[in-house]
């Protein structure tokens, strides 16, 4: 008699724990069901109830009920950890949870790229993370946190080395600032920083020649051709007459041809009327742009015109007679389409 007692208490036993096991699985172990992978971002003002809606909204398949269970038990809504989560099909919503709970972030490929500005850089960049443009802006325009970190307002540009990194979508404006320094570190290595004192040139100087060469033309190969010619104008102290620099000073990005009363604007950034190079750069330089300075091509030209063809490229000039036909051309074309 007892031995049948003592077995029913197991089976029931065993049934209590089957039941048990199977609710476990559907609430916190059987995996998530969505079509592909999906992210969602979790920000700081996000809860419990917020998170699970951005997880639906994925169109993935999960336990509401246990992803509740789990925040109510650990306080998941005065724990929210910012980041990009992944879910996919791969993991259940327990591991989906301690992800989170965890701060399991995924990083992101954050493009940083050659702009005009750096309010423009502040905008791209925020855009891809979840810090907000004017908290990147506000620590490159503080004198004091630009002095912390070696620049200045004129010199900032330099800083950013235009390509793609790996970072976690939820960096502060600190850290990306700090990160950017680290990976301009890197890209002035002991090869490049080697070039440029070969070519004479400091760091800043490579950067601001770079930005104008890059301004000239979208076509990298002809950017070393550019960079040897205001390397010419340089040793031989002859103003540089880049038109972006005037562009630059005027601050009308619009320009498209540059007029004489543009050329009279006065700033150091007007290299028609300042020899040598502007104080800083007049964009943030690309790694094709600044190679192509520190690896500038040997030639004689002094004098550059773009192409009638509004191809993008340019027809270049050793003396000033073949110069002023090419500019005629050049001319001529603007006042065919009517570009004033």
């Amino acid at each position: 008699m007892k031995r049948k007692i003592t077995t029913g208490i197991i089976a029931i036993i065993c049934l209590i724990i089957l039941i048990i096991g199977l609710i476990s699985y559907n609430l916190f172990l059987s995996n998530i069901s969505i079509a592909e992978t999906e992210y969602i971002y979790i920000d700081k003002d996000d809860n419990a109830d917020s998170v699970i809606t951005k997880i639906k909204n994925t169109g993935a398949e999960f336990s509401e009920d246990g992803f509740k269970l789990l925040s109510s038990r650990n306080k998941q809504s005065n724990n929210i950890r910012p980041g990009r989560y992944r879910v996919s099909s791969d993991i259940n919503t327990l591991e989906l949870f301690r992800n989170i709970r965890n701060h399991n972030s995924e990083p992101i490929q954050l493009i940083v790229p050659s702009v005009r500005t750096i309010q423009i850089m502040a905008s791209r960049l925020s855009n891809e993370l979840m810090v907000d443009s004017a908290e990147i802006i506000s620590l490159l325009e503080s004198d004091e946190y630009l002095k912390s970190i070696g620049y200045n307002h004129t010199s900032i540009p330099s800083l950013f080395i235009p390509n793609t990194y790996e970072v976690y979508w939820e960096i502060s404006a600190e850290d990306l600032i700090a990160r950017m320094v680290k990976e301009h570190n890197a890209f002035w290595n002991d090869d490049r920083k080697a070039l440029a004192k070969k070519i004479g040139l400091t760091e800043l100087e490579v950067s601001t020649l770079a930005s104008i060469v890059d301004s000239e033309t979208a076509n990298n190969g002809e950017k070393n051709r550019i960079a040897g010619l205001y390397m010419n104008r340089l040793h031989k102290n002859i103003l540089l007459q880049s038109d972006p620099t005037v562009i630059y000073a005027v601050g009308d990005f619009s320009i498209r041809r540059v007029l004489n009363k543009h050329l009279q604007v006065e700033s150091p950034y007007n290299t028609y009327k300042v020899h040598g190079l502007p104080p800083g750069p007049i964009r943030i330089p690309s790694i094709a742009g600044l190679d192509a300075v520190l690896n500038y091509e040997h030639n004689d030209y002094l004098y550059m015109c773009a192409k009638e063809d509004f191809s993008g490229t340019h027809n270049y000039a050793v003396s000033l007679a073949e110069h002023y036909a090419n500019a005629r051309r050049y001319v001529q074309a603007l006042n065919e389409r009517g570009i004033k």
